[in-house]
């Protein structure tokens, strides 16, 4: 059987509980402050920003090294046969367009 307790021990252990439940309140009250509750969901939105930032750096990379091994090769010399057919369908773009705009402004 258990041993009977003393009055001085039930007051102990009594102290003690208000001590933890005051602590356990304590803990409550500032995971429920508007200030607590708001960094949290600021911590949250900066984490997923930053997620998607990564991954678009990530989706840019990939993408101007792929536009980038169509014009230079693996040893890093330009692959002329590519650079040229595109430098001149720029060109040409850019006179068409020098073109048109001279033309509306004629009118």
């Amino acid at each position: 059987m258990s041993e009977a307790r003393t009055p001085a021990q039930i007051e102990a252990d009594i102290r003690s509980r208000r001590e933890q439940l005051a602590v356990t309140l304590d803990e409550i009250g500032v995971r429920l402050h508007p200030s607590t509750i708001a960094g949290d969901a600021k911590a949250k939105v900066a984490s997923a920003v930053d997620r998607t930032a990564g991954r678009a750096f990530v989706a840019v990379n990939r993408t101007v090294s792929d536009v980038k091994a169509q014009f230079v090769g693996e040893d890093g010399a330009p692959r002329v046969e590519r650079i040229v057919p595109v430098a001149l369908l720029a060109v040409g773009l850019v006179g068409l367009l020098a073109m048109s705009s001279a033309r509306k402004r004629r009118d």
